[in-house]
């Protein structure tokens, strides 16, 4: 139900880089943690950037939406800046440049479909298909593949649909009364919750209705233990400092 690994660094390198940066994964990777959580959304030309916010402002500097910019203008933007002085100059990296860096430091990643409001069949077909190219060999061969992610239902349904090879994980702050119908119904493998609004029962109940569990996200070695011991497959951290990757 889970053969992915148990702790991933959330969004690369957790409170230690900027978001989502090449920075943040270089950071991950130097706590030896080889499996990260990105999340990913288009650009206005249509390929596929690693971002969270749809806004600009929190992380990258400028206005407007991510969509409102090619993804060479916002690689040309300042994202690192804002977590501190020694990151200036990371811009937004573009989908294909993390893939590159995680297969060449065989980093194993769990990917998040990030739509923009109104484009999340596009972004979750788009990102699913270019998933699918950048491991056409590893699909061949059986090795371990990335996990596809979102809260977008829409997204998810693209994204099966475009590359049936990949397997997706729902995300959910709270479980639907429906929840295990609607998943076999999204041939979900796994389901992604807050850790925050988890049960020992509900944690049961995931197990036994054959998904693997995924929480986001856990900063303490404490609630780590006590989710483990609940049967949780896995989990990201921002704490890559407290919380080791093994």
């Amino acid at each position: 139900m889970w053969p992915y690994p148990r702790t991933l660094a959330h969004r690369g390198g957790g409170t230690l880089a900027p978001e989502n940066t090449l920075a943040a994964l270089r950071c991950g990777l130097a706590h030896g943690y080889r499996a990260v959580e990105f999340d990913v959304m288009l650009a206005s030309d249509g390929v596929p950037v690693v971002v969270h916010d749809p806004q600009l402002g929190r992380t990258v500097a400028g206005s407007g939406h991510v969509n409102d910019y090619t993804a060479a203008q916002l690689g040309s933007m300042e994202a690192g800046a804002w977590f501190g002085p020694q990151f200036a100059g990371e811009g937004v990296p573009a989908f294909d440049a993390v893939v590159a860096y995680c297969k060449a430091q065989r980093i194993w990643m769990n990917i998040e479909i990030k739509p923009a409001p109104g484009f999340e069949v596009a972004t979750g077909a788009t990102v699913a298909q270019a998933t699918r190219d950048y491991f056409a060999k590893e699909i061949a061969t059986g090795e371990l593949l990335p996990l596809l992610s979102s809260f977008s239902i829409a997204a998810l349904q693209a994204a099966r649909q475009a590359a049936p090879e990949l397997a997706c994980g729902w995300l959910l702050e709270q479980l639907p009364q429906d929840w295990a119908r609607m998943a076999r119904e999204l041939g979900v493998v796994a389901i992604h919750c807050d850790h925050r609004q988890l049960t020992p029962a509900l944690a049961r109940e995931v197990k036994s209705g054959g998904f693997g569990l995924f929480c986001y996200t856990v900063n303490t070695p404490e609630r780590a233990s006590e989710l483990l011991a609940w049967g949780v497959d896995g989990f990201c951290t921002d704490r890559i400092d407290l919380i080791k990757p093994y």
